[in-house]
């Protein structure tokens, strides 16, 4: 069987393990305040230009999503998504657990703007029974988004203009970041994301690592008491060390944007093999995930060889699948995608 159904079916990149592996005997403090820690979070705040950025290391992205909302919202509050945003959908309802509703907002490509969260303040500050509604106090938002498109300068840059007029928190979802910084057309870059975003993660557990997920807050009132909720939600490693050392071997050596790079070519490839046998599209993705629409009638055949994702049904005769390639998707099971899919009925 030939994986294509996500990005994290493997264990991890060979340098992460070697990292592992070389240091396995040392002992160190725990629960993050390791060496390791501090040495990754240096290079992170040094990525972003921003040496005064906190930076916390965590096992898994919804664990990070839920920790980052419930320390920046008060009881009262809410966060706004993408109606199709990993929050919203994809997360069990751990953000509702915390006791904080998700206001889902229709969305394009998987993308909201900067208009539809003004208006959104405009109207719960504008009603009359303004205070009997849950506040909008932070905006989600994720790069690349759940259909694989992209954020611009321009787009990024216009929604933290008004979360700043606002008062709003900015909160980029990053489990893919790599991916989206690594596109062809994407124009932003970790300093202006830190610059734009109250917070942010760079996602390592789709990106090559075993586990992991690194928080860079850059808002002076988010910085307080965060590692306080970290250890009230469970999520303080007790071997910090594992997390650091990730993420020293991601970015030491440019790893990171290696992978990335790898990853979307190979997506590329993929996007072509559909698109040159006359498939289309529904989703304009240009980083590692694909969704081709394909006829319900050859979709068991290929599920003889490969795993891939259904995402929705398209109409009567068709269903939307998801393609993803990894770090460690091979070439050769590329070309073999090209073949099998020349060879499908059409």
């Amino acid at each position: 069987m030939i994986r294509f159904n996500n990005d994290y079916s493997e264990g991890a990149h060979p340098k992460i393990l070697e990292k592992l592996i070389q240091t396995n005997d040392e002992q160190t403090a725990g629960y993050g305040e390791d060496e390791y820690c501090h040495q990754a979070a240096g290079l992170i705040r040094k990525l972003c230009c921003n040496e005064n950025a906190d930076v916390h290391f965590i096992v898994g992205g919804t664990q990070t999503n839920l920790i980052v909302i419930s320390a920046a919202l008060r009881p009262h509050q809410c966060v706004l998504s993408a109606s199709s945003g990993h929050i919203s959908v994809h997360e069990t309802g751990a953000i509702e657990a915390t006791g904080h509703k998700v206001i889902a907002l229709p969305d394009t490509d998987g993308k909201i703007n900067a208009e539809q969260i003004e208006q959104t303040w405009l109207d719960h500050i504008h009603d009359e029974s303004f205070e009997h509604i849950t506040q909008p106090r932070l905006v989600y938002i994720s790069n690349p988004t759940e259909y694989g498109t992209i954020y611009s300068k321009k787009e990024l840059s216009e929604i933290s203009r008004v979360c700043r007029k606002y008062g709003l928190y900015l909160y980029m979802d990053g489990a893919r970041l790599g991916y989206g910084l690594c596109a062809k057309g994407n124009d932003l870059d970790l300093p202006f994301i830190a610059e734009c975003c109250d917070v942010f993660y760079i996602g390592g557990t789709k990106i090559g690592a075993l586990f992991g997920e690194a928080v860079v807050i850059g808002n002076e009132e988010l910085k307080k008491d965060f590692r306080y909720i970290i250890k009230q939600r469970g999520a303080m490693l007790a071997k910090g060390r594992l997390l650091g050392l990730q993420f020293i071997a991601l970015f030491e050596d440019n790893l990171y944007f290696e992978i990335s790079e790898h990853v979307v070519a190979l997506a590329e490839k993929v996007r072509d093999i559909f698109a040159e046998n006359g498939y289309p599209f529904l989703y304009p993705s240009p980083t590692n995930q694909q969704f081709p629409i394909l006829p319900d009638a050859v979709l068991p055949a290929l599920k003889e060889k490969y795993a891939f994702s259904t995402w929705q049904k398209f109409d009567a005769d068709h269903t939307v699948v998801r393609f993803c390639t990894s770090w460690a998707t091979k070439e050769e099971s590329v070309a073999a995608l090209r073949e099998d899919i020349r060879r499908l009925p059409k």
